[in-house]
């Protein structure tokens, strides 16, 4: 075993950045080499000055911001007080996650890398830019940045390049032993179940909220099913303003629990502690209730509805005992099979869970240690809050399409969570959701004249709808909307609610449908179309530019309208344009929260 020790420090949102640095972790275990992975926020900073080689992978959330386990580093490293020369002794390398769609393309790794070149860190090479929107996918450039990597620190430290590597197929010890037990104890979920005296919950304490009531607000012949879900929070101490989100974790459904089980030959009422193989793996599943049974812990905890990463791949191929099995699974590992892996995997839509069944013999063989190695965690999704504790006391309301599609599969493909919260109907009985409010992207001004203009096709109207709700009552009446659907009939979403605040003068709003005619409207139209109202209230009243809505083509085509309006009715150049456009996203007056 090499004698030089790697620290891998990871800030993830969606678990893209923490599967990709367990990843680098196994790399270097195979190299024979000491290694510790840790989420940023679960490592004493403060403890960086004494390491002699550190790699840092991040992906960038919202607008730029760094992910929630990050955040308290992130503060802490950019304080001005710290000096200049703190981080000499340290070679260390940067490792970016982004989505290229998004204006801030991984802009949280490069500024990170900037920093540590400020601070004195000696930089092994050039930060990595992965982007989810190559073809194929992040790995494209996660490959060839870890095979440069690897081969610098190789020329750099001879105690790596002289270890004789394991071979890929062999096995690496579990992060997990599962100890099973006879006793029959009643089962606890501390994920739902806050800590005497903690009054906001969090994302390790969700509050258990009553589902009030679940609303289709599209018509029945409209093929997306949307709907207006409300929860009661009464007693939770939860408060948002508008801009605001809600987060929550979805379960599996029971069939699929089950289907799992039988795959993997479990017992789904088999009881288990977990004792963890090094201090950095027991962080990963804190809140799992000790003790738990298999069937809590595959409903509520282990990601087996998403389609799998590369590294699934990877680990399922040391337990294939089957040739023909081995064959493919080692070819879905490979660099080289990434084009065919994304074939069968990507493209397709397809589920760890068929995956599972596609490989039998192999799946048999797994061993229950390495359950939590195989299958991440399910990550909590997010939604915009789509009304106002003014307008609704104790209540919160979230507006949520619900995700079913095809592919070349034969059964339909569904969004985990949307289909979950679609699936219960409060007329049925109890149902408790466990949730928690987090800050948003979006911040609505406080001055009551300032204007605000909001386009939010689709869904996106949601967290508009929160403004509206707390602006209208507080006498604010400068508020355009620009709200966009398919058809006037079909999924024009709170119509009535629009319709009352613009006939008491309290919204100016333009709609774009665009399938009620041959030639298709979106809402960019509609905002070249009122070039002199936005100009005015841009350039006259310091009016503040929302938008909110599906990241595809959108929001670069709300952008492009604009800076039309900036040429058209301000008079200025295209460069011009685009400056002032930026100059309002540094004050903070243009704002957007979009989504894939």
């Amino acid at each position: 075993m090499s004698s030089l020790t790697l620290l891998v420090l990871y800030g993830s949102q969606t678990g893209t950045a923490q599967d990709t640095a367990l990843r680098i972790g196994r790399q270097a275990q195979r190299k024979r080499m000491q290694v510790q992975v840790t989420p940023l926020d679960s490592y004493n900073v403060a403890g960086l000055i004494s390491e002699s080689l550190v790699v840092f992978v991040c992906s960038t959330t919202g607008q730029g911001d760094p992910p929630d386990n990050m955040k308290n580093f992130w503060r802490f490293l950019f304080r001005k007080s710290l000096p200049a020369e703190a981080l000499c002794h340290i070679d260390c390398a940067v490792l970016g996650l982004g989505d290229s769609s998004y204006p801030k393309f991984n802009f949280v790794a490069k500024k990170l890398y900037k920093r540590l070149l400020q601070l004195g860190a000696s930089m092994l090479q050039p930060v990595g830019l992965a982007d989810d929107q190559h073809e194929l996918g992040p790995d494209a450039v996660i490959d060839q940045w870890l095979t440069s990597f690897w081969k610098k620190l190789s020329s750099m430290y001879p105690s790596v390049a002289s270890m004789t590597p394991l071979r890929e197929d062999e096995l690496l010890p579990p992060r997990f032993i599962f100890n099973f037990s006879n006793d029959v104890q009643e089962k606890r979920d501390d994920r739902i179940r806050a800590p005497e005296g903690q009054t906001v919950p969090s994302q390790a304490h969700p509050f258990l909220a009553s589902m009030v009531s679940n609303q289709r607000v599209t018509h029945a012949s409209h093929f997306q099913d949307v709907r207006l879900i409300e929860f009661d929070i009464t007693g939770s101490s939860i408060e948002f303003v508008c801009g605001d989100v809600v987060m929550m974790y979805p379960c599996n459904k029971p069939e699929d629990v089950q289907h799992f089980c039988q795959l993997l030959r479990l017992d789904p009422d088999a009881q288990f502690t977990l004792s963890s193989t090094d201090n950095t793996a027991a962080l990963s599943f804190a809140g799992l209730p000790q003790p738990c049974t298999v069937r809590h812990l595959v409903e509520r905890y282990l990601d087996i509805a998403a389609v799998p990463r590369r590294s699934f791949f990877e680990l399922l191929v040391c337990f294939a005992t089957n040739e023909l099995e081995r064959e493919k699974l080692a070819e879905f590992s490979s660099a080289q099979g990434q084009e065919e892996l994304y074939s069968y995997c990507n493209r397709p839509r397809r589920t760890t869970l068929e995956v599972l069944a596609d490989f039998p013999h192999t799946t048999a063989a797994i061993k229950v240690d390495y359950l939590l190695d195989l299958f991440p965690e399910i990550q909590p999704r997010s939604f915009s809050i789509a009304s106002s504790l003014q307008a609704h006391p104790d209540r919160l309301q979230i507006l949520v399409a619900v995700v079913h599609y095809k592919t070349n599969l034969r059964k339909p493909r569904s969004g985990l969570c949307s289909s979950w919260l679609a699936s219960m109907d409060p007329a049925q009985g109890d149902i408790f959701v466990p949730l928690w409010v987090k800050k948003g992207t979006l911040k609505f001004p406080k001055e009551k004249d300032t204007p605000v203009i909001m386009v939010g096709p689709g869904t996106g109207v949601a967290p508009f709808r929160s403004a509206l709700q707390e602006r209208v009552p507080q006498g604010e009446t400068a508020n355009v909307l620009f709200f966009g659907c398919r058809s006037e009939s079909k999924d024009f979403y709170f119509r009535s609610e629009w319709d009352e605040m613009v006939q008491a003068g309290k919204l100016t709003l333009f709609t774009a449908f665009s399938r009620d005619q041959v030639d298709k409207i979106y809402v960019q139209r509609r905002v070249k179309e009122q070039a002199k109202l936005l100009w005015d209230l841009i350039a006259n009243h310091s009016a503040v530019f929302f938008i909110a809505g599906n990241s595809k083509q959108m929001p670069a085509s709300v952008c492009d309208a604009l800076k039309e309006v900036f040429q058209q009715e301000g008079h200025l150049s295209v460069e011009e344009a685009d400056q002032m456009l930026v100059t309002m996203e540094t004050m903070g007056r243009f704002q957007s929260e979009t989504w894939s």
